[in-house]
């Protein structure tokens, strides 16, 4: 009885842990991996990094303001004058204060090349930021229909074991009336062995894929779980989703860094031109000053002009290396814009390719279970034998992991052509 009673309890503690799951759905999966991902954090801090760049740059629009102070003390004048009877002293201590601002009027577009740089780079980074989130999107997803792929062959192998166990029922009763030899019950038991066998493959493959999806989308100490049930009728339109590569080429992410990464090689040689051009610079201040137990202000205005006369030299090397850079990029581009394309198409034909498995697969569950249906049938009465019924129930096992294998291969495919397009 306490034996009885032990096995119990264990079940029961068993089946809790199940019950404590969290099942999310493919929308939340999504949601929460975008929220928690630590990749996408770092991405995020360098949005927030390149932002503090460009509202770093645009202060150099604003004048730079300057202020000084000091004063100094000491034991005798640092004028002297001896006068015979008399000496006078002067400058034993003194005071001086002051406020300068310069502003530059002209620094060969310096200022603002150097602002357009700034923006280009935030940008960009959002543009990365993108990219980072579409690769966590897919990552997720993958690892979603992968739980959701070996829940379902449990599915098909709790069926195939129930079948299992009525054939072996059936061929335990034939054997004990003499219609069959034990040979069919012994085959019968090493299919249930075999059964058993996939089974705890199965679930250990879960449990990983469950531990993946969970630390991913930032739930490493929980017990996760998905929320899906495969539609067996399920038919596929991709033609629905088909857009043209070229039209769709503007939309990429990949695309837009390129046309940022030109952008910002064309902006940096106008910079260096800049640094090549005369700079014009004025500024003003004013000044406070006691040396002689007398206070003075002074206002004062300035204009300065600078020709990099030296820099021309090697700025002329620069500009030449600038240029290439630019023609680097421009091939680059249109290297990586065709490269863009083919992928497009290559995952347009893949989608399209998973969507005809699906199809033959669902077709293959018909003829199978139709199959099986015949053969138990058949055995039953006597006319078919153990191996063709086992064969049977393999075909059938066979067919339904295929359809969920293509179920899922699709949905990924499905994903990877719209983010390969833009979307």
């Amino acid at each position: 009885m306490k034996r009885i009673v032990y096995v119990l309890l264990l079940g029961w503690a068993a089946c809790f842990p199940a019950s404590a799951q969290t099942a999310y759905t493919l929308e939340e999966c999504v949601e929460e991996a975008v929220n928690n991902n630590l990749k996408l954090r770092n991405a995020d801090n360098e949005v927030r990094m390149s932002e503090a760049r460009r509202k770093e740059a645009f202060v150099n629009y604003f004048p730079t303001l300057s202020a000084m102070g000091g004063g100094f003390v000491s034991n005798k004048g640092f004028l002297y004058m001896d006068m015979g009877e008399s000496s006078v002293s002067m400058l034993k201590n003194g005071l001086v204060a002051g406020v300068t601002a310069t502003q530059p009027v002209f620094v060969g577009g310096q200022v603002v090349r150097g602002n357009q740089l700034a923006k280009i780079g935030e940008e960009a980074s959002r543009l990365r930021r993108n990219l980072t989130e579409n690769e966590i999107r897919l990552t997720t997803e993958s690892y979603f229909w992968q739980i959701v792929m070996l829940k379902e062959k449990l599915v098909t192998l709790h069926q195939v074991e129930t079948q299992l166990a009525n054939a072996e029922k059936d061929a335990r009763a034939a054997v004990d009336a003499g219609i069959r030899n034990r040979n069919d019950l012994l085959q019968v038991r090493l299919k249930r062995n075999e059964m058993r066998i996939t089974r705890i493959q199965v679930e250990n493959a879960l449990r990983v894929a469950r531990d993946l999806l969970a630390q991913y989308i930032g739930h490493f100490q929980d017990s996760i779980d998905v929320a899906f049930v495969v539609d067996y009728d399920f038919s596929a339109n991709p033609a629905s989703l088909y857009v043209s590569p070229e039209s769709a080429l503007g939309q990429v992410n990949e695309y837009q860094l390129l046309d940022k990464q030109l952008e910002a090689n064309k902006t940096q040689y106008k910079l260096s031109l800049g640094k090549c051009l005369p700079s014009v610079v004025v500024g003003g201040g004013y000044l406070y000053n006691d040396f002689m137990d007398k206070s003075r202000t002074n206002w004062l205005g300035m204009v300065s002009v600078s020709v990099p006369l030296s820099d021309w030299w090697g700025g002329s090397h620069e500009l030449k290396r600038r240029k290439t850079e630019v023609r680097n990029a421009e091939n680059v581009k249109l290297e990586q814009s065709q490269l863009l394309i083919i992928r497009m198409r290559k995952t347009w034909n893949d989608m399209a390719d998973a969507c005809k498995q699906l199809a033959i697969a669902k077709e293959s569950i018909e003829q199978s279970t139709e199959n099986l249906r015949l053969n138990t049938d058949y055995y039953q009465a006597g006319t078919a034998t153990i191996s063709d019924l086992l064969d049977a129930q393999t075909l059938y096992q066979q067919s339904r992991d295929k359809y969920v294998e293509a179920y899922t291969n699709y949905e990924v495919k499905k994903r990877e052509y719209l983010q390969a397009t833009g979307r």
